[in-house]
């Protein structure tokens, strides 16, 4: 298993999607479920994590009239 806190968004959404299907298989022992369980909340809170980073950046840029960023204003809905 890879380190969570280096993984990219995609690669940890991708690996969280193969632990949900683990899951909901239900054919995985209790114990290694526990554990998939856990690192799946890990991977979850890294998503979440990156996600929100993104969405600050993107927050933080808007466009002048000559389309240059020209200023600070937070984005809504995201």
């Amino acid at each position: 298993m890879s380190d969570i806190a280096a993984m990219s968004f995609e690669d940890a959404m991708k690996e969280l999607e193969a632990v949900v299907g683990k899951l909901e298989r239900g054919d995985v022992p209790l114990e290694d479920s526990i554990k998939l369980y856990e690192r799946g909340a890990k991977l979850k809170a890294h998503c979440d994590a990156r996600l929100k980073a993104a969405e600050e950046k993107v927050a933080r840029i808007t466009l002048g009239a000559d389309g240059q960023p020209s200023g600070l204003t937070p984005v809504e809905g995201l």
